[in-house]
């Protein structure tokens, strides 16, 4: 199946890739790792006259994890998210989403940007992102401004980002002393599968065998957009961690769901896995405190 035809843009600084989305606005697409656009230009899904191509900008494909937060270049690759040590060390659910995105092949060219930009549901860098309460940085000729990540998905393929702006990064600040997370996924194979539901956990006591002072639970998959269970928190904040208290949660989770049914598996099936992988998460997030 052959590309439409585009006219290709390949600047070497952010200066410049604002300056050109600037003049083209509606009329390009920016291209990262090409995972999500070329498939749907393929498709005839998209079928943009320019294609702005982030690959020469050096700064969107690097991490730093100075200041006590970790700022993630737009254009990093879901295996150096996956292999860096500081995402091993302090955001291990990120690191399970990273590792879990398709196959080796995939997750060498898809880009976290990207995997935001496209704003699937079933996507995988988002509910651990959300987790860790992520902002993102967006850039234009005009300027700049940071975005809540829980605010930047707006439904299946949309984002509050203008025509002429670009992901520039993800900003997440160091967990607190006491800190636990996770993302499970569940899904019919184990590679090259779309998430019939996923979870992502964050978790902080007060103290090593104190009640929990912060929670996050986030579903994807089960809604439009990844979806922050305020009852799980509810019901998590000010308890003493359990497995009793996990399955409430777990419970309370399900009920903020708002699964379909379709091809994959029933609304009933996937409320019930939002569930049982909310309760195995929480758990293994308090495994790490």
């Amino acid at each position: 199946m052959l590309l439409p035809r585009f006219e290709f843009h390949e600047p070497a600084t952010m200066e410049e890739a604002c300056r050109i989305l600037g003049e083209l606005g509606e009329k390009a697409k920016t291209l990262a790792g090409g995972t999500d656009l070329f498939v749907n230009m393929k498709k005839k899904e998209l079928a943009p006259e320019h294609v702005v191509s982030l690959d020469r900008i050096q700064s969107l494909a690097e991490m730093d994890s100075s200041n006590g937060t970790l700022r993630i270049g737009a254009c990093a690759k879901a295996v150096e998210i996956a292999e860096s040590d500081a995402v091993q060390k302090d955001f291990p659910a990120l690191k399970d989403g990273a590792s879990k995105l398709g196959s080796p092949l995939i997750r060498n060219l898809a880009t976290v940007g990207g995997n935001l930009v496209s704003a699937r549901p079933a996507a995988d860098f988002p509910p651990p992102l959300m987790a860790y309460g992520a902002e993102v940085v967006l850039k234009s000729s005009k300027g700049e401004r940071t975005v809540a990540l829980a605010d930047f998905i707006e439904g299946p393929g949309q984002t509050v980002m203008a025509a002429d702006e670009i992901l520039e990064s993800i900003l997440l600040e160091k967990p607190a002393p006491h800190s636990g997370s996770a993302y499970l996924k569940l899904g019919v194979r184990e590679a090259l599968e779309i998430s019939l539901v996923n979870v992502a956990v964050s978790m902080t006591t007060d103290g090593p065998d104190g009640p929990i002072k912060a929670a996050r639970v986030v579903m994807g998959s089960v809604g439009p957009t990844p979806l922050i269970s305020a009852s799980a928190e509810k019901t998590l904040l000010g308890k003493k961690p359990s497995e009793a208290l996990f399955l409430a949660a777990g419970e309370a989770a399900a009920m903020d769901s708002r699964p379909i049914d379709d091809f994959r598996a029933s609304a009933d099936y996937k409320r019930a896995m939002v569930k049982e992988l909310t309760r195995r998460a929480l758990a293994q997030a308090y495994g790490e405190i």
